[in-house]
């Protein structure tokens, strides 16, 4: 009984795990087509690390930011910081603004060691 509880409790888990490793590879797959990166972390995080060819808009400025430097609404865009949720904030913003082709990233340590090489 107990074993199976077990087996059980790894189903569960697993498509969580797999669910994960799916949004570094997308990011992944939408950075490699040359989609723009933002790290939506403060500027002492984003001087801590940051993804290559990353620029640095936190995310409470994230629809003024995107306006003041009117970057298309089309514009492939993905998103992240320390876990997610503030790329999720910061995608939720920009959806609500019109932008149409936003992803959340998720993480910037899950995200940077994911990387293809």
């Amino acid at each position: 009984m107990i074993a199976l509880f077990f087996v059980a409790a790894i189903g569960l888990s697993s498509p969580s795990i797999a669910a994960e490793q799916d949004i570094e590879t997308t990011a992944w797959q939408m950075i490699d087509n040359g989609a723009m990166i933002v790290d939506v972390r403060t500027p002492e995080e984003f001087a801590q690390g940051h993804l290559a060819n990353a620029i640095n808009i936190p995310f409470e400025n994230i629809a003024a930011e995107f306006a003041k430097r009117n970057i298309d609404k089309a514009t492939n865009v993905v998103l992240y910081c320390r876990s997610g949720r503030r790329s999720d904030i910061a995608q939720m913003s920009l959806i609500e603004q019109g932008y149409t082709n936003t992803y959340n990233g998720g993480g910037y340590q899950t995200l940077s060691q994911q990387q293809p090489k």
